[in-house]
């Protein structure tokens, strides 16, 4: 039963680090083409040296 006083706050820690890391996510537009990808794969070029 010990063992719960150390696992319940590091679950909490890494489940607000998670949460975290998704409204960074978020706020940092790296869901704002959803497009994109949809029709990239589509073309029919192929493009070697792609933008990083």
């Amino acid at each position: 039963m010990d063992i719960l006083a150390y696992l319940i706050p590091i679950s909490l820690f890494l489940g607000g680090l998670g949460l975290a890391a998704f409204f960074w996510s978020l706020r940092s537009r790296q869901y704002d083409d959803p497009e994109g990808d949809a029709n990239r794969i589509l073309k029919t070029d192929y493009d070697e040296h792609p933008r990083q």
